[in-house]
């Protein structure tokens, strides 16, 4: 089997050749292993691919910023600026309509090797009452007709380069909770779910509508899978009966959407989800992306198999910071094997870290992480 046919043959649920070994590789690894900046994601994930044999699900970005922050449109005016200051970029955006103006800033470290794979956290928010609210929604622009073409062309272009040895999963705007969280600042965005309920569900019903959009025309390219952001809600932030109510029916909407038009869903959260597994499973994603052990996560790989295994693809868990970039080769063997003897059976398991490969990992960890896991991971 190719690394294409192998990675849809455990979407679609069936039993490959071999557990698929897919790591998680952006532009922190790749500007590291190939020594340059700029890198990108599908073009040198893809050489890396070919260059370690291992089968690549990569996430293009090119549509991770919604199509209203993009572009200026009919009352609607978009300027963005970039400042650099103690050892920070900040993006800075203004919308001007004719009812008055919003503006948001988005901070990151700044590493310009890395910087198109960085995330960004927003310091100033879009939305704090509700008249920004208001104003956010009375002068939205429809998606245009150029927005639709780019998200095609991007995706055969993808395509394209990976060819046979996997496939592209890109990243849509983000999950509901995860675009509330960058509009409205965190802690008020959850208070609002108790103190002002009508606004609160008002303002992610109007995002799920506008979300919804983008994902059906991201799962109408040539995509066959969609990646969504749902790492802000983790269960380190709330439990499963907050998220049922307040997260979970929006949320749904997207996997729904894109379920809609015969694709697969790889659901994201990289870190504390124990809380969430009912949830999860009810949400009806294809993939959960990825299952983190601590002491990023809370996840014991067993127990989600058990609980989960037979209902969604799991794809994860070996810890990538405390344990790939530090420990002796013959730890990684057994950890690698440890791991593939738990998750194989029955499939739909996906070998991969727990989230993209860091900078100064040793290639030889790497490697031997790689070649066991096929090695093992044969059916």
């Amino acid at each position: 089997m190719t690394g294409k046919e192998r990675i849809l043959c455990v979407l679609a649920g069936g039993i490959p050749d071999r557990v698929p070994v897919t790591l998680f590789v952006q532009q922190e690894y790749l500007s590291y292993h190939y020594k340059r900046d700029n890198t990108d994601r599908v073009k040198d994930a893809s050489m890396l691919a070919g260059e370690l044999g291992f089968d690549l699900i990569t996430r293009q970005t090119v549509h991770n910023e919604p199509h209203y922050t993009r572009k200026s449109y009919p009352n609607w005016e978009v300027n963005k600026n970039e400042k650099i200051t103690d050892g920070n970029i900040h993006r800075c955006l203004e919308i001007t309509t004719p009812g008055g103006k919003l503006s948001q800033i988005e901070s990151a470290p700044y590493n310009p090797a890395i910087i198109a794979g960085v995330h960004f956290i927003t310091t100033k928010f879009m939305i704090n009452t509700a008249e920004d609210f208001e104003l956010f929604r009375k002068y939205m622009p429809p998606i245009d007709n150029g927005y639709v073409q780019e998200m095609k062309g991007a995706a055969a272009e993808a395509h394209r380069i990976i060819g046979d040895l996997g496939i592209c999963s890109p990243w849509g705007p983000g999950g509901v909770f995860n675009a509330a969280a960058i509009l409205r600042e965190l802690s008020q965005l959850c208070i609002d779910a108790y103190e002002d309920e009508s606004f609160y569900h008002e303002l992610m019903n109007y995002l799920a509508s506008l979300l919804e959009k983008d994902y059906e025309l991201l799962a109408d390219t040539e995509h066959e899978c969609i990646g969504i952001q749902g790492n802000m809600a983790s269960g380190g932030l709330v439990g499963g009966d907050f998220f049922r109510k307040n997260i979970q029916p929006y949320e749904k909407r997207l996997v729904d959407a894109v379920k809609s038009k015969g694709k697969y869903t790889l659901y994201h959260n990289c870190g504390f989800a124990r809380p969430l597994y009912e949830n999860y499973r009810e949400l009806g994603m294809t993939v959960w992306e990825t299952i983190s052990p601590p002491p990023q996560g809370d996840n014991d790989i067993a127990e989600v198999k058990e609980k989960l295994g037979k209902d969604l693809v799991l794809s994860g868990n070996i810890d990538q910071i405390n344990f790939l970039k530090k420990a002796k080769v013959d730890e990684i063997r057994a950890a690698t094997e440890q791991l593939v003897t738990i998750c194989k059976p029955g499939g739909k398991y996906l070998f991969a870290t727990s989230d993209y490969l860091e900078p100064d990992t040793p290639l030889e960890n790497i490697k031997t992480m790689i070649e066991t896991a096929k090695s093992c991971g044969k059916y």
